[in-house]
């Protein structure tokens, strides 16, 4: 496969607490703690759609797809157990990316961009083509594969999830229970859950509490503690509600009222032409939504193809950390001077 070719100074740069790499984000990702980062949001090259050397860089998609396996196996690495991937795609290419994201990731969206007003993308060659003579439907979207970590050899993302993040939450439930001397069996026979004291009924939902793939309701926990407190002791001492926050702050990020964009066709203009305009550079509205619906305040988020360091903008903007990688020197500098642009606004506003 031939590389694409640039000069590399294999630069660092830090603004604000952002980190900044000219560099090949291969390299720079093999360099990274594993589990490290809450969000990888990114959009990579799409495989001879624009006329740029990087985006012409394989002899054939099939090389191209075997690239974006690379990347993947190195994206399951840094991101967290509960972190999201946000990867756009062509539609071209979508199908074939999303089965390869699908071998390490739990796809959960193929999110459809539909730019520009009414679906119709304002800008670009097509407007001004003989549509008679096109002989196929013109691309006004681009595709967004969103995923999650799957965990484990076998496929079964929620269960491994459940050991990773959850399990901590449900072995204090459970050496609670064992501390009281009492059986799962014997629990929800007092909670009235079933009738029979059969050792052999009566289990799965306490094992689901201790498992962590679930948390009893308020009424249930308090009723919990009633019955482990008969044994004699003072047992569940930690409040409900504590607990449920440290439930919700270990889970996935998924945050999307009825007020937003809550489907998977998303309507945003795209980026109108100014003098430096990145080629692919994203709406900053768009780059918001997935920020806000996925992350937290401050958490870190990773973009292995920066551009123009429109992401990078859109982290300052939210109260978000990010690490931003990009091969190209023009394009670099490009996102540097963006990143510290953004900040210094931020800094003369007093945010």
């Amino acid at each position: 496969m031939p590389g694409f070719n640039v000069e590399l100074q294999m630069r660092v740069e830090k603004i604000a607490g952002f980190e900044l790499h000219n560099a090949d984000c291969l390299h720079v990702m093999q360099g990274m703690e594993a589990n490290s980062v809450s969000a990888i949001i990114t959009d990579p090259p799409y495989f001879r759609v624009k006329g740029e050397d990087w985006d012409n860089q394989w002899d054939d998609a099939n090389h191209f797809i075997e690239w974006v396996g690379q990347l993947c196996e190195q994206f399951q690495r840094i991101l967290k157990p509960n972190g999201s991937l946000y990867f756009f795609a062509s539609p071209q290419m979508a199908a074939r990316v999303e089965c390869e994201i699908g071998k390490r990731f739990n796809v959960l969206s193929s999110i459809v961009w539909r730019k520009g007003s009414k679906g119709r993308d304002v800008v670009g060659w097509a407007q001004k083509a003989e549509k008679e003579a096109l002989r196929s439907w013109v691309a006004v979207t681009e595709r967004v594969i969103f995923a999650e970590q799957r965990g484990d050899q076998y496929g079964d993302a929620s269960k491994a999830l459940h050991k990773e993040v959850y399990a901590p939450l449900g072995r204090y439930i459970q050496i609670e229970r064992e501390r009281a001397g009492l059986t799962r069996n014997d629990v929800e026979v007092a909670l009235g859950f079933v009738s029979s004291g059969d050792p052999t009924r009566g289990t799965a939902l306490c094992y689901r509490w201790e498992e962590g793939s679930s948390l009893p309701t308020k009424e249930t926990y308090d009723a919990l503690r009633e019955v482990l407190n008969k044994a004699g002791g003072e047992y569940l001492r930690r409040e409900y509600e504590e607990l449920r926050r440290e439930y919700e702050e270990l889970r996935r990020p998924f945050n999307v009222t009825a007020k937003d964009q809550w489907g998977d066709v998303w309507d945003f203009e795209p980026v109108m032409a100014y003098a430096g305009k990145h080629p692919c550079e994203k709406p900053q509205a768009l780059l918001r939504h997935i920020l806000y619906a996925s992350t937290k305040p401050d958490a870190l988020v990773f973009d292995p193809f920066m551009g123009g360091g429109s992401l990078g903008h859109a982290c300052h903007e939210t109260g978000r950390r990010f690490i931003g990688v990009e091969k190209c020197p023009r394009n670099f500098e490009m996102a540097r001077q963006r990143v510290e642009s953004a900040s210094a606004q931020l800094a003369m506003f007093g945010a």
